[in-house]
């Protein structure tokens, strides 16, 4: 075969991977309804299934609109891609639907960072005004976000893209609302919330971090008793002293006994409670609350009906209750406050290097703040039971098996969610509150005039949605739940694939809402990756200056050589180290199936293509051998081992193949017109032709631009997986 110029010269990503990304994307091959030329005989034999009956769905975790791309995208769109490519390979009807996430208090962070730079801030601005800016800001990240995705060679069906804040999403979302609210299942009151005192929003339990700090611990004499603590500022309020029942060191003390004693401020009158959730193996066994600014203590004070007291505000800072100390911030006023008790006598000893979980916001790392504050709370105690029975009847596989724990055990000790959040950015919560009796009414259509509990003069709430309450909804309302024929004809969808860390995240939230609103779990199957760590094994952050930029890397050495990097050695649910020194080494492997594709054309001739092998007995060894392989790759493929299929492929084809079969087949190829030169030529073009077809899914780019000289009428993309 008269070899094609582009031949003549090495591989080019850069010539190639626009122009190819555009023929796919212009030519319809993402969409479901796209043809097989292959598939057309409904009687075409397939190993597991029939082909004109099979529908396969994955939705796209919608990446934050407010951003460029990072190593962790590139691998979960490179994991769904294969997926994806392999399916519609075998002949399934293959949905693969992209959307964008508002991302609510993540994309305003962002913006107040920009704000900041500006100096600006959106405490000084309308809310309409902020809101608009942010919706331009985060329309315009979403362009860069969405060419980056195509960048990476995510055959993906941007024609039914979905955006999280889409006019009929926002309409599904609050319909949800008060759907639950209805269901009793929604309710509003106050009760402690995890406050950021820096972004001045209530956040999720999954929305906080925990971080191990060392502080000193302090013993206070409280009248007859000492008490501990590592947090002197909130004791300004504390007026109840607590006891087990059954600590016999304290059983002279009687439940609801009062006491004089000398406290940071003066004479106070404290009240002896005995309560069951005291640890009587910790400190004295004795303890003060403080019910505003921590959960347990907040509980015990509902249980005996106590006062609750705010001691610090929203900012951080200390109320007058404090004294001399209000307006003070915490880490300013904690020392102060030591140092008067211990003037008074009152510091027993203070112990050094305790060490302890501190609660912090996941994105700016500020201490939360307990507080107290009427929200909107999700029950989630009956959800989770839907989600646990779900899994427990197998109705979901995780992937690695081990997260299947992980998620029981969030569901199964799971509480009531918050989903107020008090930002501008996300979806409104559509609601009536009561300033006089704090009666929260859903109110879908304005229509609410008065509040219904005491005819008081109602306001529209302010808050916005937890994000995680609209993506939770996502599988469904991507699909046009109840109604659409996309979700007639791809609910359940078949793959979740994302991130490990949303295991007690996102992953419940959809298993819940999928349960609740369409009686079924969103997806069969939950393919979790770990994370993308630099070559050293640590963690990307900005402040190490370790972050790879996977589009810089696809610029220098192909994007075929990053996805395949990403994938081969990356087992489900652990981490991968990533290094530019193993993406350059796969870029070789580009360059090496170039080039035995250039070998090809100069010694095979145009017509041997299309023919079945005829081989000698030699070379059917080398196809029984390639068919083996063949059936393996397929299994790994079949249960979701991509680590295992690529590598396999890649040491086949640069080691058995190039190093081996080909060296062996040069002097028959060089020969006469024997039966040996022919055996030769189709044993080539055979593996050559299903090893591409192989590849695909792992490196598309190559692939479908070698495909396209061997003139080949359709596309390599819709061209059928080997089968047997």
């Amino acid at each position: 075969m008269a070899l094609p110029e582009k031949f003549l010269k090495p591989y080019n990503h850069t010539e190639t991977e626009a122009r190819i990304y555009k023929l796919w994307e212009e030519g319809g091959f993402f969409q479901p309804e796209a043809g097989r030329p292959w598939a057309d005989n409904p009687d075409s034999p397939s190993t597991n299934h029939k082909l004109s009956t099979n529908n396969f769905c994955i939705i796209m975790p919608p990446p934050n609109a407010n951003g460029h791309l990072h190593a962790g995208h590139a691998l979960f769109i490179t994991l769904e891609d294969i997926m994806t490519r392999y399916k519609r390979m075998r002949g399934f009807k293959t949905l693969w639907l992209p959307g964008a996430d508002h991302a609510g208090f993540e994309t305003q962070i962002v913006y107040e960072k920009k704000l900041e730079k500006e100096g600006r801030s959106r405490f000084k601005m309308a809310p309409k005004e902020l809101f608009d800016e942010i919706m331009a800001f985060t329309l315009e990240n979403k362009k860069f976000m969405e060419a980056e995705v195509r960048a990476l060679g995510a055959s993906c069906d941007w024609t039914r893209e979905r955006f999280t804040l889409d006019p009929d999403i926002i309409k599904k979302v609050q319909q949800t609302f008060k759907k639950m609210y209805d269901d009793g299942l929604i309710y509003r009151g106050p009760r402690i919330v995890n406050w950021c005192s820096k972004h001045l929003t209530s956040l999720s339990d999954v929305e906080t971090e925990n971080r191990e700090v060392k502080d000193k611990f302090y013993y206070f004499q409280y009248g007859p008793f000492v008490i501990g603590t590592s947090r002197p500022e909130t004791k300004f309020g504390d007026k109840y002293v607590v006891m087990h029942p059954k600590d016999k060191r304290y059983d002279k003390y009687k439940d609801g006994e009062k006491m004089e004693l000398e406290w940071i401020n003066g004479k106070i009158t404290a009240t002896v409670i005995k309560d069951e959730a005291v640890d009587m193996e910790f400190g004295t066994g004795v303890m003060t609350i403080t019910p505003w600014h921590d959960a347990a203590d907040f509980e015990i004070a509902k249980r005996h009906n106590l006062d609750q007291e705010q001691i610090i505000d929203w900012r951080g800072k200390l109320l007058p209750i404090a004294g001399e100390f209000a307006g003070m911030k915490i880490a300013e006023a904690r020392p102060k406050i030591v140092e008067k008790l211990k003037a008074k006598g009152l510091l027993v000893k203070v112990e050094e290097n305790y060490v302890h979980n501190v609660p912090i916001c996941y994105k700016c790392e500020t201490p939360i703040e307990p507080q107290i504050m009427p929200q909107w709370f999700v029950k989630m105690a009956p959800l989770a039971k839907l989600a646990t029975d779900a899994v427990e009847a197998g109705k979901i596989k995780f992937m690695p098996d081990n997260y299947r724990k992980i998620f029981l055990y969030w569901m199964k000790n799971a509480l009531d969610w918050n989903i107020s959040r008090q930002i501008v950015w996300g979806i409104p919560i559509p609601a009536k509150i009561c300033d006089n009796c704090g009666e929260g009414t859903p109110d879908l259509d304005n229509e609410v005039r008065e509040c219904p509990k005491c005819k008081g003069v109602i306001r529209a709430d302010t808050d916005t949605f937890d994000t995680w309450f609209s993506s939770g909804q996502w599988p469904l309302l991507t699909l046009n739940f109840p109604d659409g024929e996309d979700f007639k004809a791809f609910y359940p969808t078949d793959v979740m694939e994302t991130g490990s860390d949303l295991i007690f995240k996102w992953v419940p939230r959809m298993v819940i809402f999928g349960l609740y609103l369409a009686d079924e779990v969103p997806f069969r199957t939950v393919y979790l990756h770990g994370l993308v760590n630099d070559a050293k094994g640590q963690k990307m952050s900005k402040s190490k200056g370790n972050i790879i930029n996977p589009l810089e890397l696809t610029a220098k050495y192909g994007t075929d050589a990053l996805r395949i990097a990403l994938i081969i050695g990356n087992t489900p649910g652990t981490a991968l180290s990533l290094s530019e020194n193993r993406i350059r080494g796969y870029k070789h492997f580009a360059n090496k199936l170039w080039n035995i594709t250039r070998f090809a054309l100069e010694n095979i001739p145009e017509d041997i293509l299309d023919k079945e092998p005829k081989l000698s007995e030699t070379d059917e060894i080398h196809l029984k051998n390639f068919e083996a392989l063949t059936r393996e790759v397929t299994e790994d493929m079949e249960q979701f081992r991509f680590y295992l299929a690529a590598e396999k492929l890649y040491h086949y084809v640069w080691h058995e193949f190039a190093d081996k079969i080909i060296e062996e087949k040069k002097n028959n190829l060089n020969g006469d017109d024997t039966p040996a030169k022919k055996s030769a030529e189709r044993l080539l073009q055979h593996i050559l032709k299903n090893s591409l077809v192989m590849l695909h899914p792992f490196i598309p780019f190559v692939t479908e631009e070698i495909w396209s000289h061997l003139k080949k009428k359709e596309m390599l993309m819709v061209e059928r997986w080997p089968v047997e």
